[in-house]
């Protein structure tokens, strides 16, 4: 698009990151501006699973995080052999949640990024119904090679948006804030700028 940037036409199918089960299909455009902006998406996805099959597996994951008897604390998840300890999995999985919008935000048409490793994470203890957790998260930067360390706090409560606040250590740049738009999922997320810890 002349003086705007490159836009893509994307037709792909997701899959559950935990079992590997087909999720659904999309279609998608994607708008990589020439400023440094987040890309531009508009996205559309026919699930394979209903949305009340999503809910309540979003409410299995929420239960089982509320019910832990101790605040969930854990370090190097997967370890080095690639295994995730069974009480730290509802963490890893908010984890791919709340990092994906890290990873939206920073990707580029040359710049691409994945989840490497949770460094450590902490179960903040609130007086209302949301969890809340800190990460240290390791992104892969594709293709420099390049691990970068952001840390990641993480608010969610089964039918609101995700809320992401985030600062990567590699980068001279303010707090990032993002906020889901999709009711009922963990991984319903977009952005806003601006919010402080």
């Amino acid at each position: 698009i002349p003086d705007s940037g490159h836009k893509y036409y994307l037709q792909f199918t997701t899959e559950d990151y935990k079992n590997g089960e087909n999720a659904g299909s999309c279609l998608a455009t994607v708008l990589y501006r020439r400023t440094k902006f987040p890309p531009v998406v508009n996205i559309k996805c026919m699930h394979t699973k209903d949305q009340k099959q999503i809910q309540e597996e979003d409410n299995r994951l929420y239960q089982k995080i509320r019910h832990q008897t101790k605040p969930i604390i854990g370090n190097n998840i997967p370890d080095s052999y690639g295994h995730i300890e069974p009480a730290l999995e509802p963490a890893w999985a908010l984890a791919v949640a709340g990092s994906s919008y890290i990873m939206w935000e920073k990707s580029t048409e040359s710049l691409g990024y994945f989840l490497a490793q949770v460094k450590s994470v902490k179960q903040w203890i609130r007086k209302d119904d949301f969890i809340e957790f800190d990460y240290t998260v390791l992104l892969h930067e594709i293709p420099t090679q390049e691990i970068i360390s952001c840390h990641m706090r993480l608010t969610w409560l089964p039918g609101h948006p995700l809320k992401v606040k985030y600062f990567c250590a590699s980068e001279n740049q303010g707090l990032e804030d993002g906020s889901g738009m999709e009711s009922g999922s963990a991984a319903g997320i977009l952005h806003g700028k601006g919010a402080n810890f």
